[in-house]
């Protein structure tokens, strides 16, 4: 059960663009929590802690949720189509509506490790993400 929930979550993080390619390529996504909105039926809402080593990004991907990103230490880049990269620091946030494409998202340097939440509002048993093609 541990196995299948660490493939799930590895998943839809890499999906999500807090993940490189492969998860042992700087990456470190910890689950948090995640809960059934009983307030919301069929919404459920998924919190992660992500560390990026230096340099570490993710391929360009969307996803079917609503992200709240909040940057513990380091800083992080974020782009979606049609606005501009914006780098995020400590205590800073960052929102993606679900049917934003997330074209960049990488540690801002290559010397310094990066750490941040992500919550993730989403249907339920509808995956989170979409890696693009």
């Amino acid at each position: 059960m541990k196995s299948m929930l660490r493939i799930l979550l590895v998943s839809a993080a890499f999906g999500m663009g807090i993940l490189p390619a492969a998860a042992e390529d700087g990456a470190k996504v910890t689950p948090v929590m995640s809960k059934d909105l009983q307030d919301y039926p069929g919404k459920e809402a998924l919190m992660l802690s992500v560390e990026y080593e230096p340099g570490a990004s993710s391929p360009s991907h969307r996803h079917d949720a609503h992200a709240f990103v909040y940057v513990l230490e380091g800083a992080i880049v974020m782009q979606v189509e049609g606005g501009e990269e914006v780098t995020v620091g400590p205590g800073e946030t960052y929102y993606e509506n679900p049917s934003d494409i997330h074209l960049v998202s990488r540690n801002a340097s290559t010397t310094d490790r990066a750490k941040f939440v992500v919550v993730l509002l989403k249907n339920k048993d509808v995956p989170a993400v979409i890696p693009l093609k």
